[in-house]
């Protein structure tokens, strides 16, 4: 492979990550063509007129992987906070520190009560195995009173898709699953269970959002990067890609990152099946509100979850607690920021004057900011990331497994969080790390750990 012509679609960290490990390997004849003028895909980050910096979505940066910490080290120089993760829910009036299932004694009585009862009765009912759904998942493994409380109505706000058309199979690494004598033992003992999941600790850049990583990583591929480049067709049996602009290219091993069922339909000659397969796919929209605030809120949390129906948002995210330099002049004194995710699917999508609005009075109804502080918001910024989660969906995995192999046979790679389709390898770490082990892959014959076939 040491002449072979590598082309890579998008500059997220997928495709930053295999750029990054082919330069490292001295592999000389590749590129990356990515469709916007910058870099990161939906891990960029974007600053307002007013100062106030907005990331597309509640990103922290952690990791599983020590080639990925080194590879942070490096071209962080140490720009960065450490933070230790402060989630909480908010429900039926109370904060309940995450993950919910594990702190259920903050819940009132009544409702604390129909979580125990539901807990005990999973010990009795259906196994977790046999639930074919990520819904009777919810109940078999955490029983009726967490579902209803949080665990049905958050997912429902998250995913805007019905929960008993998705796998249970990702859940993994996702959700914590708790006993009953666990439980019962941090209700009687009054003590909190808030170290579960990887993110527990996290980083942050001090400038530049979640993005700046990803804006270090792009000189380490200067020179073989070009924006602007639009794909508008895939050549399999002459293994060129052609442009909006014109332009093509040849290409003996195409790794891609675009949404996979987009990239099917830019395949030539057409392949029905391939196509076929790739409608199975499903995946929702994110409207990321930021709401800016000349005043200090005196909150020293990362982020809050909202099964409720009192805000249209599953999340919101308090951005000046990141990093100082998140708000004007870098005064968190003064301002602050808080960045809310709504969900949407298909054509459920509120308009950006609808989100505002509704987003504004979530806020005020949960208690986060006060109806006075309408008259200090100062930026309302809007992001619409169309193709945000990919679903976990009861047909994705054999849509998957016939679309793969397929597109492997004509030296084709789609890996990343879109390109491979697999939301519980998605997070930054994961991203990146697909684009590393794909080109170790293709260049040594490594087999890849991450990607899952």
């Amino acid at each position: 492979m040491a002449d072979k012509r590598i082309v890579i679609i998008g500059a997220g960290p997928t495709g930053l990550g295999a750029g990054y490990r082919l330069r490292e390997l001295g592999h000389s004849n590749w590129a990356i063509y990515e469709k916007n003028n910058y870099v990161g895909g939906l891990s960029a980050s974007f600053t307002d007129e007013i100062g106030f910096m907005w990331d597309i979505g509640g990103h922290v940066l952690f990791s599983r992987y020590e080639y990925f910490d080194r590879l942070f080290e490096r071209v962080m120089a140490g720009e960065y906070f450490e933070h230790l993760r402060k989630a909480y829910i908010r429900v039926l009036d109370r904060w309940v520190p995450y993950p919910f299932q594990n702190n259920i004694r903050h819940l009132p009585r009544e409702a604390l009560l129909e979580c125990l009862t539901g807990l005990i009765d999973t010990l009795s009912g259906p196994s977790s195995e046999s639930a074919p759904t990520f819904l009777d998942w919810i109940y078999a493994v955490l029983g009726s009173g967490i579902a209803k409380h949080f665990m049905v109505p958050y997912n429902n706000k998250m995913w805007a898709y019905p929960l008993d058309l998705m796998d249970k199979n990702w859940v993994a690494n996702s959700v914590s699953v708790v006993d009953v004598k666990k439980v019962l033992r941090n209700v009687i003992l009054a003590q909190d269970e808030v170290g579960w999941g990887i993110n527990r600790t996290f980083k942050f850049p001090r400038r530049g959002g979640t993005g700046d990583l990803f804006n270090r990583i792009e000189p380490c591929v200067a020179g073989s990067l070009r924006y602007r480049k639009i794909v508008v067709e895939v050549d399999m049996t002459r293994r060129q890609i052609r442009f909006e602009d014109g332009s093509s290219d040849a290409y003996d091993v195409l790794i891609n990152t675009m949404p996979l069922p987009m990239f099917v339909k830019m395949l030539v000659p057409v392949d029905s099946s391939l196509r076929g397969a790739a409608e199975q796919l499903r995946h929702n929209g994110v409207i990321v509100v930021g709401i800016g605030l000349r005043k200090k809120l005196e909150s020293d949390m990362c982020w809050i979850y909202f099964p409720g129906q009192r805000s249209p948002f599953y999340r919101a995210t308090y951005l000046s607690n990141y990093s100082p330099f998140n708000v004007p002049e870098g005064d968190p004194e003064q301002y602050s920021s808080i960045m809310c995710e709504v969900a949407y699917f298909g054509s459920g999508r509120p308009t950006n004057r609808e989100a505002i609005e509704q987003t504004i009075q979530g806020l005020i109804n949960e208690r986060l900011i006060e109806h006075a502080d309408r008259d200090l918001i100062m930026s309302t910024y809007v992001i619409d990331a169309e193709c945000a989660y990919p679903l976990p969906t009861l047909d994705r995995d054999r849509a998957l497994r016939l679309i793969q192999p397929q597109l492997q046979s004509h030296g084709i790679y789609s890996r990343g969080r879109f390109g491979a389709w697999r939301y519980e390898t998605s997070s930054m770490d994961h991203g990146v790390m697909m684009g590393v082990e794909v080109v170790d892959r293709v260049l040594t014959g490594k087999q890849e750990q991450t990607w899952l076939p």
